[in-house]
């Protein structure tokens, strides 16, 4: 209660015209129409809502409309879809006039100028490939975007990027061992150990999500594992989280080394707040590694946290240099397509029945300081500092913007 009263305060403040400022939004149910288009993106496997999410909203009085095909690499199919309550549509543009466009990727120009004008979608938001032309367009729109990797839950912790960051650390382990074996020409060791041989070697670079669930997963193979990160707040806060003692440490150049010379698998994990992903292994470091060890870059999506890192993709997924195996395909979550979108569904299927709920997104942002903070445009105006600096373009406060009724 009490972010939400200074909410008001700030609202009482912005609020430049002698009107009263709202005490209390109240919660009138209202129906809304929301539309799952197909995803075009390069092997873009994922689906934002499930059909157990579907029936939930058809549940609770909502019209969802998904256009053919979506959702079908993740094994979710349009008889699913549509025992669950959703109409099947083949027109793409009839999808895009919902009032909320459930996305995975972020939409491309084409797709932008289909949404009609005023409405709202949710995607990611891919910083990496981002473009004036598109925030432009969604700006003259006056659409409401809200990204999935700023949207904050009640704790204050990302849960997409969370979700997709267990989901890579645990994969990334099974990843490792596919490669380590013969069938996929590694040199045949088993990741892990078993009595009489010793375990193979893994080291983790960061000890975020992604590596405390790479961790777990090695470490529940028997595999011997050491952490590396600069942060003895990770380290410690990874140590708790096992509820093991394992090896960790300052990424110290020469103890890094040292690690791995004799590594089986090299799991890249570090995340940068903004911008590109540190990178603390050089080639030299490379080269000084085991012949058929695996390096499996998960932060390649920032650029990569290896030297010889090339992007790859999930058709042609590895190189080989320096005689070590590379795995540095973006989007890992999107190899397990039908587990990612079912952890996306369980975040945006309790999000839209609240918006429902609130009478629509206005009023749900106005109470929901956790989604206001995933807008990054609304109602045309430009919210984000990030992207208002990058590409020269004004931009506003959220909390002014909502305050002041626009």
């Amino acid at each position: 209660m009490e972010k939400k009263s200074s909410f008001y305060e700030i609202a009482k403040q912005a609020v430049l015209s002698p009107q009263e400022a709202p005490a209390m939004v109240s919660k009138n149910s209202n129906t809304l129409k929301i539309g799952i288009p197909k995803e075009i993106s390069f092997q873009e496997n994922r689906i934002g809502l499930t059909p157990q999410a579907v029936h939930l909203l058809v549940a609770n009085g909502h019209e969802v409309i998904k256009e053919a095909g979506a959702g079908k690499e993740a094994k979710f199919y349009d008889k699913d879809y549509e025992e669950a309550g959703a109409k099947i549509s083949f027109d793409k543009k009839e999808v895009y006039k919902s009032d909320i466009i459930m996305k995975v990727s972020f939409p491309s120009l084409e797709e932008i100028e289909m949404i009609e004008e005023g409405k709202s979608i949710i995607s990611a938001l891919h910083l990496s490939v981002l473009t004036p032309e598109q925030i432009k367009l969604l700006m003259k729109k006056k659409v409401t975007a809200i990204c999935y990797e700023n949207l904050k839950d009640e704790g204050g912790l990302y849960p997409v990027i969370q979700s997709m960051s267990e989901i890579a650390g645990s994969a990334s382990i099974q990843i490792a061992s596919e490669y380590l074996s013969n069938i996929n020409h590694g040199k045949g060791v088993m990741l892990g150990g078993i009595s009489g041989i010793p375990p193979s070697e893994v080291v983790i670079l960061g000890a975020g999500t992604v590596g405390l669930y790479a961790t777990r997963a090695a470490s529940g193979m028997a595999a011997e594992v050491k952490v590396f990160d600069n942060s003895l707040y990770k380290l410690r806060r990874l140590q708790n989280n096992l509820g093991a003692r394992v090896y960790t440490s300052i990424m110290h150049p020469n103890i890094l080394l040292r690690a791995l010379r004799t590594a089986d698998v090299v799991i890249g994990a570090l995340r940068a707040d903004e911008g590109r992903t540190p990178c603390v292994v050089t080639e030299e470091m490379v080269i000084e590694m085991k012949a058929g060890s695996v390096i499996v870059d998960v932060s390649i999506d920032q650029g990569g946290c290896f030297e010889t890192s090339e992007v790859t993709n999930h058709t042609n997924p590895i190189f080989e240099k320096h005689g070590v195996i590379h795995y540095c395909v973006p989007n890992i979550p999107s190899r397990v397509a039908r587990t990612a979108s079912y952890a996306l569904s369980n975040i945006f299927a309790p999000i839209l029945v609240d918006i429902g709920d609130y009478g629509g997104l206005k009023n749900y942002l106005w109470d929901m300081e956790g989604v206001r903070h995933g807008v990054y445009i609304y109602k045309g105006n430009l919210t984000s500092k990030h992207i208002g600096e990058r590409f020269q373009l004004p931009y506003k406060e959220i909390d002014l913007l909502i305050a002041a009724h626009i």
